[in-house]
């Protein structure tokens, strides 16, 4: 591998963490949900329902599923845009330095959403939901800029 083979590579990590993050983001989202399920007495017999049981589920339950549902939404908007960016960075094109910020900021915002949701901050918790939408937007838009 030449050097500048491995320069490109190495310029594309930011995007290809933004990936896995976000992607863990997701992930990290099931643990409240099961243990909501718990606290409502999860029996086997709710696996033919498994919505059925969010009636039982306590107010932060709720809102756990809730974030859970948000997460793959989220995820499924910036996901594209984190491979474009990567696909963009390995055929030789120069992303701004915002592109490198909007990616690592969304699965932090992501975080903190998850969060700010679980424990009843509604104000926080949409300014995330608007801050990582905006930062996929953004990608997206530098990634096309450079790309076209």
């Amino acid at each position: 591998m030449s050097l500048a083979q491995l320069s490109t590579h190495a310029s594309a990590a930011p995007y290809i963490w933004s990936l896995v993050l976000s992607l863990g983001m997701v992930i990290l989202s099931i643990p409240p949900l099961y243990a909501a399920r718990f606290k409502a007495q999860f029996e086997m017999s709710d696996m033919a329902a498994l919505r059925a049981m969010f009636d039982r589920y306590p107010a932060w339950g709720k809102r756990a599923s809730w974030a859970h549902q948000n997460s793959f939404e989220s995820f499924t908007l910036h996901a594209p845009a984190a491979l474009l960016a990567i696909v963009a960075v390995l055929n030789g094109h120069t992303l701004p330095f915002l592109a490198v910020v909007a990616a690592m900021a969304h699965p932090i915002l992501r975080a903190i959403y998850l969060v700010a949701y679980l424990v009843n901050v509604p104000p926080l918790r949409s300014v995330c939901w608007a801050l990582g939408l905006l930062c996929s937007g953004i990608l997206y838009g530098l990634c096309l800029s450079a790309m076209v």
